[in-house]
């Protein structure tokens, strides 16, 4: 049986260095939708960044735990606090994942949150809003 976790995926012209400098900083693309706050770092190994969304319905804490320049970004959720769903920790454990492949003249954005499966009762929900957020990074990216 195939684990079934989140992914949506595009393409843009922008290089793997831009993809890469934009995705590598959550205040560039994890914004503008639910009133959003991120503090922390998000750029070296092992730093660590909240995401709270919603007015306290979304609280998340990530660790960088593996980051390869213009090709992969992974973000491990440490801590989650989701008050929308009966386990609120349904996210804790699971992975925020960025690979970027060069693909002759477009570049190949693929986003994965590994261990967000339809059985989760946030997966609707939680499914939705990362695709908003990356139909709009994916716009925004390509004008």
């Amino acid at each position: 049986m195939s684990v079934q976790n989140f992914s949506y995926r595009f393409t843009t012209s922008k290089s793997p260095e831009e993809i890469f400098s934009t995705l590598i900083n959550p205040r560039n693309w994890w914004i503008g939708l639910h009133h959003e706050i991120i503090t922390g770092k998000s750029e070296n190994l092992n730093d660590e960044f909240i995401f709270d969304a919603g007015n306290g319905v979304h609280h998340t804490v990530q660790r960088l735990i593996e980051v390869s320049p213009y090709e992969k970004i992974v973000w491990e959720v440490i801590e989650s606090k989701l008050t929308f769903v009966n386990k609120m920790d349904e996210w804790t454990g699971t992975k925020i994942c960025f690979e970027i492949f060069k693909e002759a003249d477009k570049t190949k954005v693929v986003f994965t949150h590994e261990g967000l499966i339809p059985q989760f009762e946030c997966f609707g929900g939680c499914s939705s809003a990362w695709s908003q957020y990356l139909e709009k990074l994916e716009k925004d990216l390509n004008q």
